[in-house]
């Protein structure tokens, strides 16, 4: 769908790596590694967005990091684009009304790294009904033609500090 309206790969993959997750950050040499291409295209984009305000910047060292701003007035607008085009949207629609006593949702694994997946990988956080989760998941799997992975945690079970620990990268999707 997104791939009709930008032509550029690499320029998804730049919209995903720092606008589904905001707090993801990175050099040019690291991008090369992790998308697989050359310098010299991801830096012509990676500029371009940085002229237009959408990402910041910071050196530390030799290395220049950036990050997507969210402050930028289209910021929240992208943000939901690649929600809608991630598939999440609809997670978060479907799953999350009728769950139980549920208190946050965090969105883990590669797409919360901003890379692209076939897999969404969440952590529930609260008292949930367990049956109404796997049926409502196959469904909206079969919609997506994507595959859910998912933890449950109750709150007492529910640590920040080891959660953070198991789940470097994550972005909270919902919180009560």
């Amino acid at each position: 769908m997104i791939e009709a309206l930008i032509s550029s790969k690499t320029r998804i993959k730049l919209l995903l790596k720092f606008f589904l997750n905001s707090s993801n950050k990175s050099y040019l040499r690291g991008l090369e590694s992790e998308f697989g291409e050359s310098t010299n295209g991801i830096r012509l984009e990676l500029n371009k967005f940085e002229e237009a305000g959408l990402l910041t910047t910071k050196v530390n060292g030799n290395k220049k990091y950036f990050q997507a701003d969210p402050n930028h007035p289209l910021f929240n607008d992208i943000h939901n684009i690649l929600l809608k085009f991630t598939g999440l949207d609809k997670v978060i629609e479907k799953i999350i009304e009728n769950l139980g006593e549920l208190q946050h949702v965090f969105l883990v694994g590669q797409l919360a790294k901003g890379l692209s997946s076939d897999v969404i990988d969440l952590v529930f956080v609260g008292d949930i009904d367990k049956n109404y989760l796997f049926s409502v998941v196959q469904k909206v799997e079969a919609n997506l033609n994507k595959k859910i992975r998912f933890v449950s945690y109750l709150d007492s079970e529910f640590t920040e500090s080891k959660f953070s620990k198991d789940y470097p990268d994550y972005l909270l999707l919902w919180s009560k």
